[in-house]
C-alpha cells in the first residue's frame, strides 16, 4: 500500500467511527424558548396613537447624526441631519 492508501484508510476508519459514536450519542435536550421579541416601533406609534408616518427612521450614521425620513422609508439611502 501507498502513503495515500494509507491516509485513505485511517480518514474512513475515523469517519466510521465518528458515525458510530454519534448514533449511540444521547439526544441534545430542546434549547429553552427564546422570549418575544421586542414590539416594533410602528405597533409603538398606533398604541401611542401617532400616525406611522410621524415615527422618523432614527437611523444613526457614525457621528451621530440620525435619519429624518419616515419610518420603513424604500429608499436606500439615509437623509441625516
Amino acid at each position: 500500500m501507498s502513503k495515500m492508501d494509507n491516509l485513505r484508510a485511517m480518514r474512513e476508519a475515523r469517519y466510521a467511527e465518528a458515525q458510530k459514536r454519534a448514533a449511540s450519542a444521547p439526544a441534545r435536550p430542546q434549547p429553552p424558548v427564546a422570549p418575544p421579541a421586542p414590539k416594533r416601533v410602528e405597533e409603538r406609534a398606533r398604541e401611542r396613537g401617532t400616525a406611522p408616518a410621524d415615527v422618523l427612521c432614527g437611523h444613526r450614521n457614525m457621528s451621530g447624526r440620525t435619519c429624518t425620513r419616515e419610518q420603513g422609508h424604500p429608499q436606500k439611502s439615509h437623509r441625516y441631519s
